[in-house]
């Protein structure tokens, strides 16, 4: 059944919602806009999507025309945390509610979004982190395949995993640099890791499963047994990853749910 707003006298009319998207950078992405487009066809709601393709200029350009097209409500997943005041007050002046999903944001004004719903980045870190301390008894050097710079989940990703290895003095990170959350960036920054630190790499720490299977590939084209020679703890639990895990090439992925189209819609509804 469609969800409809019910006023005495009125034609009854389908919930319409604006949705900015980060892009499509990974599986998990594409995962979560599938999640929001289908279960929006499924309930009847009009969804108006956007793509951000990574760049946060284009979210807002998208937000802005949401509010000009007088949306019922806006789901933003929000590329970096920063820089959000202006426009969500221009949603805030209209009446018109902003659920954030998947990503947070800093700001001082909490009134200028209605909630957020999506996954700790902090305990994902935290989770990493503890089960490398325990496969590897509490040594290794470890090189970090950091996610998109001023995300939300590189963010927390970064100082939970950082936070949990003072814990483990044995336990070093030697490199970090952003792959962006894409594979081919997880490929190159490995490609340049092997390259600079050689055999000194024991561990690969990835923000995310896509970047962790470009380590896989340029591991490998290394001429080193992923896994084996460089175990690989990453975070998402894609298909391809747990797969992965099956094949010995990536030791250890954390959850990270993007189905959140159910979540965001029942809220939406309740707003």
């Amino acid at each position: 059944l469609a969800l409809t707003f019910l006023v005495p006298g009125v034609v009854a009319k389908p919930i319409k919602v604006g949705f900015a998207q980060t892009g499509a950078e990974s599986a998990w992405r594409t995962a979560n806009t599938q999640s929001m487009k289908s279960e929006a066809e499924k309930r009847g709601i009009e969804l108006k999507f956007a793509d951000g393709q990574g760049k946060q200029e284009n979210q807002i350009r998208a937000i802005r025309s949401f509010i000009a097209q007088r949306v019922d409500a806006i789901v933003l997943a929000p590329i970096v945390e920063t820089g959000w005041d202006p426009v969500l007050r221009e949603a805030k002046r209209a009446g018109i509610p902003v659920v954030l999903t998947d990503r947070t944001i800093q700001t001082a004004d909490e009134s200028l979004y209605a909630c957020f719903i999506g996954s700790d980045f902090y305990e994902e870190g935290r989770m990493a982190a503890d089960w490398l301390a325990k496969k590897t008894g509490g040594k290794g050097s470890i090189v970090e395949l950091q996610g998109t710079p001023g995300s939300a989940p590189a963010n927390e990703r970064r100082r939970a995993f950082a936070d949990a290895l003072t814990k483990h003095p044995g336990l070093k990170i030697i490199d970090s640099q952003s792959g962006d959350f894409r594979r081919s960036g997880g490929k190159e920054v490995m490609e340049a890791f092997l390259k600079k630190h050689g055999r000194a790499i024991t561990v690969v720490y990835a923000h995310n499963d896509d970047m962790a299977l470009g380590a896989v590939q340029a591991i490998q084209e290394a001429g080193r047994k992923p896994g084996t020679d460089i175990i690989i703890v990453s975070i998402d639990a894609i298909k391809e990853a747990i797969q992965a895990v099956v094949d010995g090439k990536i030791n250890c992925t954390v959850e990270c749910n993007p189905l959140f189209g159910p979540k965001v819609y029942d809220t939406v509804t309740k707003l």
